[in-house]
Parts: structure tokens; C-alpha cells; sequence
């Protein structure tokens, strides 16, 4: 089970977007190099400057993911699966 919680920083953005990203990014923790994979989405857009916390109950992975509260922020996020075989 993946949990996500978002940490608030209460501050606000104040820079521009990247234009590259208007419908958000999904996040690769696994950096392409795992066959087996979790992923789940995260409250989008977040609220501003902040992180989630994202971490699955099963295996034990955990990250945290900045958030600027902007169109360019995550919108999803892909784990490597750490659960032994």
C-alpha cells in the first residue's frame, strides 16, 4: 500500500512554470532501471511550496517529492518495488 502525504513549506511560488510541463510531470523514482514497479497518483496540483512524502507499507521504499504549487508540479509517481523474492 503506497501512502502519500504532502508537507507544507507555506510559501508560495515565485517563479514561472515550466512551460514543458502544463498538465503536471510523472515522477520516475525508479530511473527506468526496474522491472518491477508501484505507482500512484499524487494530489495535483499541490497547494504551493511544499514535498510529499511517498512510501509503500509493504516493502518499505520511501521519498519525498518537491512540490511549487504550479502547473509544472507532480502529478504522479512510479516506485521501485523492493519486496524480496
Amino acid at each position: 500500500m503506497i501512502k502519500v502525504k504532502w508537507i507544507d513549506a507555506g510559501k508560495e511560488p515565485r517563479c514561472a512554470p515550466n512551460p514543458k510541463y502544463p498538465n503536471g510531470k510523472d515522477c520516475d523514482l525508479t530511473l527506468g532501471n526496474e522491472k518491477k514497479t508501484c505507482i500512484t497518483t499524487l494530489p495535483y496540483p499541490a497547494l504551493r511550496i511544499g514535498a510529499y512524502h511517498v512510501s509503500c507499507s509493504v516493502c518499505g521504499f520511501s521519498a519525498y517529492i518537491t512540490t511549487a504549487g504550479r502547473p509544472d508540479d507532480p502529478r504522479s509517481a512510479r516506485l521501485p518495488c523492493r519486496v524480496s523474492h
